[in-house]
C-alpha cells in the first residue's frame, strides 16, 4: 500500500475576509473530492485571510499511481482557479505494510 501526500499553498490577493476565504476552500476541496478519488481539507493558515494551506492525500497500490493522481489535482487547482495564485507545494509517497 502506497499513500500519498501533498501540500499545497495558496494565495488570493483579492480576499478581504475569512468568509471569502471560506467560500474559495469550500469551493476547492468540493470540486476535488468530486473529481479525484482524494481526502482534502484545510490544515493551516486559517486566521490568515489570504493564505490557504490544503492536505490532500490518496491511498494507491503503485508510488506511481499515487504522485500521478496527487500532481493531476495540483494541476487541476492551478488550471481552473485563476483567482488564486499557487505559492508552493510539496509531496512524499509513503509506502506502508
Amino acid at each position: 500500500m502506497n499513500i500519498g501526500a501533498c501540500k499545497l499553498r495558496l494565495r488570493l490577493p483579492e480576499n478581504q475576509s475569512l468568509k471569502g476565504k471560506r467560500q474559495v476552500v469550500k469551493s476547492i476541496t468540493e470540486r476535488v473530492k468530486n473529481r479525484y478519488n482524494v481526502a482534502i481539507a484545510e490544515v493551516d493558515d486559517q486566521e490568515l485571510w489570504q493564505i490557504i494551506t490544503l492536505g490532500i492525500t490518496c491511498v494507491s497500490t503503485s508510488p506511481q499511481h499515487a504522485n500521478e493522481v496527487l500532481s493531476r489535482v495540483v494541476d487541476f487547482i492551478e488550471k481552473t482557479r485563476l483567482d488564486v495564485e499557487m505559492l508552493d507545494y510539496e509531496m512524499e509517497i509513503l509506502h506502508a505494510l
